[in-house]
């Protein structure tokens, strides 16, 4: 009990080797979060602008026809936003991979190479 305690605590402490799947991962997060970022924000912010202009369309805030009219717009705005929110996460992605293609390419046949 005692020797398993001590063990788990020096795999804990000690300082981890990367290895060149380790570096594999985390370039294949570097490619990806920017765009997962941006969708999520931008999709957020588009989500918003639509509710807004739901409430102005519907009369829950303001009361007035200008208003009604007002939200219809800001509503087809975000509309806009939400609809192209995929698109833009397809692009900024498939940008990024054409970036980091070569050295995901070179580091992912480094290790099957390695295994054979």
């Amino acid at each position: 009990m005692e020797k398993d305690y001590a063990e788990k605590l020096i795999k804990e402490y000690s300082k981890k080797q990367t290895t060149e799947l380790d570096n594999l991962k985390a370039l294949n997060k570097k490619v990806k979060k920017p765009a997962t970022l941006f969708a999520y924000i931008f999709g957020s912010i588009g989500a918003l602008i639509l509710g807004v202009g739901m409430c102005l369309a519907m009369n829950i805030i303001g009361g007035t026809t200008a208003f009604m009219v007002v939200g219809i717009i800001v509503g087809i705005v975000g509309i806009a936003m939400v609809s192209l929110n995929y698109l833009l996460y397809n692009k900024i992605l498939t940008n990024r991979k054409n970036k980091y293609a070569d050295e995901v390419l070179t580091l992912s046949n480094e290790i099957l190479n390695k295994e054979q």
